[in-house]
């Protein structure tokens, strides 16, 4: 189950973890998506059959459960509640960029209507024998069946510790949660209610998604101020780090949006897609590298990072193109960046997926100064398509980029660490036989799925053979 789904709706990289993994597993078992009813899921809908009423409790509603096929055959169950899903706005925020109200009740429902699945009131003719839920939006579905006692084991997915899904206690009432389970041994996180906590609680297994950021958040300094359950369920052998992979249509020899499809080798056509990029975005023409962002503007990505470092970029003759969108203030950093360095430094405050693959394929390097990256994927498409990401040492980044292998790392978030970084960059790109073994490297590396769906099938195993 899942709050966004990249066929419909995405936010993040949820939404494309979520579209993926599920048909990779589904070439041995038989995987069903759980989704809310978005306008975007319920426009593009095709035979959407009602399986089954679901009863609410306290303040969330009952629900219709709905079923349809995506084209490729993969089953979609839809929680159709048109007072909490039907709106104009993103999954969590409304039109403003500000958080839905009820939010708590909306999400409760989703996580109910999980549980009520579990219990075998959902579909007559299906019921899991495991609920995998992923981030706060789910996390209440181990926890409701918990209560309810559905002895149906659960795995949850941290894909983002920083965004808990915290709301005040006297949302307890109102999601018809358990007095009792409102203490330190629940759903209680510093007198409020922490979905997330609840989802870690309550799970038979916790995954997250690197084997590096796992170790990470068992300490005070990544923990949120969950590190000490955590480590709890570290020591019982229920945390595990699955590194994500990334859809094989990310591959620049077959996508169709690029002036010239290339495979590792052809650096004329990797030129021509830097010459047509240039173009796109209005850069002057250059035989300097070009560094790319593709990343929502958000401080967690370290965008102040690349802005403090753009005008050493362009004085040492480098080009950057900045992509996505965020907070405010760093949207309007970007822009003054732009207006400072006219055909040099070029931005889109947006985003457009075929747009990030020309990036990608364009560009020689990728910029993610994280500080902090459960995985990332930006960093593996960027492999993929010939540029080098250049990334700080830290949770899936450290995992999936070989330093002077296949990108480069820096060990601390700073500026002087990262211009450190930024210094070796231009000096690989002045050894064309350098630059070139490394794309060759970065576009080879295995990226799939096969290795993350067999780390899930062994979770997945020991969660029902102790359940």
């Amino acid at each position: 189950m899942t709050s966004e789904l990249a066929d419909f709706v995405k936010v993040g990289g949820l939404g494309d973890v979520s579209a993926v993994l599920p048909r990779a597993l589904r070439k041995r078992h038989d995987v069903r998506v759980l989704i809310p009813g978005y306008p975007q899921v319920l426009a593009r809908a095709k035979d959407l059959e009602i399986v089954a009423k679901l009863p609410g409790t306290a303040n969330i509603p009952g629900c219709d459960l709905a079923r349809f096929d995506t084209e490729d055959g993969m089953p979609i169950y839809v929680v159709v509640q048109r007072q909490l899903f039907e709106r104009d706005g993103s999954p969590y925020l409304d039109i403003h960029g500000q958080d839905w109200s009820d939010n708590d009740v909306r999400f409760g429902c989703l996580s109910l209507a999980a549980a009520e699945m579990a219990s075998g009131a959902g579909d007559p003719n299906w019921r899991p024998q495991l609920v995998h839920a992923n981030d706060w939006p789910t996390a209440l579905a181990p926890a409701y069946m918990a209560w309810r006692n559905v002895r149906i084991p659960t795995v949850f997915t941290i894909h983002n510790l920083a965004y808990q899904g915290l709301f005040p206690a006297s949302a307890l009432g109102r999601l018809g949660i358990p007095g009792e389970a409102f203490n330190v041994n629940g759903v209680e996180f510093f007198d409020q209610l922490s979905f997330l906590k609840a989802g870690i609680f309550y799970s038979s297994h916790v995954t997250t998604v690197s084997e590096t950021y796992a170790r990470e958040i068992v300490s005070p300094t990544s923990g949120c101020g969950l590190d000490g359950l955590l480590r709890t369920r570290a020591a019982e052998g229920r945390l595990t780090g699955i590194l994500n992979g990334i859809d094989e249509v990310w591959d620049p020899r077959f996508e169709p949006s690029l002036v010239r499809n290339f495979a590792s080798g052809d650096w004329a056509g990797k030129r021509q897609n830097a010459i047509a990029l240039r173009k796109h975005f209005r850069l002057a023409v250059s035989r300097g590298p070009l560094f790319a962002v593709v990343s929502r503007l958000v401080q967690q990505k370290g965008i102040d990072l690349v802005v403090e470092a753009a005008d050493e970029i362009v004085a040492a003759g480098g080009q950057l193109i900045i992509t996505g969108t965020g907070e405010r203030h760093l949207e309007h950093e970007v822009r003054e960046l732009v207006d400072r360095h006219p055909g040099q430094v070029a931005a889109h405050i947006g985003f457009d997926e075929c747009e990030a693959k020309n990036v990608y394929a364009g560009s020689d390097f990728l910029l993610m100064p994280s500080r902090f990256e459960p995985c990332g994927l930006s960093q593996m498409y960027a492999q993929k398509f010939g540029s080098l990401p250049i990334a700080h040492r830290v949770g899936g980044l450290a995992d999936s980029i070989q330093d002077g292998i296949n990108g480069l790392l820096f060990k601390t978030p700073s500026s002087a660490a990262f211009q450190g970084a930024l210094v070796r960059a231009f000096g690989i790109f002045g050894s064309k036989a350098r630059l070139n073994r490394m794309r060759t490297v970065a576009m080879q590396r295995a990226a799939g799925w096969r290795d993350a769906c067999e780390n899930y099938e062994s979770v997945y195993a020991r969660a029902v053979g102790n359940g």
